[in-house]
């Protein structure tokens, strides 16, 4: 094996790709085709949020009682706990208590989606570098080496 990646299941067709708070584009990506594999629908429930029916009740809409819901309304609502079973499935036990007090499957994702798609944003300009020429060698330094530790941390 070239190297050790960064999660710890292959694919598969029966459980979630496995993420641990690495390699977030990796692992949203695979994610999404097996969300969609098993119902768009379910996508639907990530991308729009969670489908509530509602009924037009003197102008103005509220939440239709459950005991009135169609098989099909009911069907479509069924998709957001489908949808936070799997992600809850997907993480690991840091990723998990991150999202989960997070009532919706939209929630949970945008959540992780926030949190890890700026981590990456920060460490990528961390891991900016400027070039100074000295005495013919090229030295690389951090742009952050001079910011004081507690400044640092703010910007994490």
């Amino acid at each position: 094996m070239a190297g050790k990646l960064p999660f710890e299941e292959g694919a598969s067709i029966n459980k979630p790709p496995l993420f641990c708070g690495l390699n977030y584009k990796y692992w949203e990506a695979r994610m999404k085709i097996f969300v969609e594999s098993i119902d768009q629908g379910i996508w639907d429930a990530i991308e729009n949020g969670h489908f509530i029916p509602k009924i037009n009740k003197s102008g103005s809409f509220i939440k239709k009682p459950w005991s009135q819901w169609t098989n099909e309304e009911s069907e479509k609502a069924k998709f957001d706990c489908i949808v936070k079973n799997i992600i809850t499935s997907a993480l690991d036990s840091k990723e998990f208590f991150r999202i989960s007090e997070c009532e919706s499957a939209k929630e949970m994702w945008d959540t992780l989606k926030a949190t890890h798609e700026s981590t990456t944003k920060i460490k990528n300009q961390r891991q900016e570098v400027k070039q100074e020429e000295k005495g013919g060698k090229i030295k690389k330094v951090s742009i952050y080496a001079s910011w004081p530790k507690r400044k640092m941390m703010q910007a994490m």
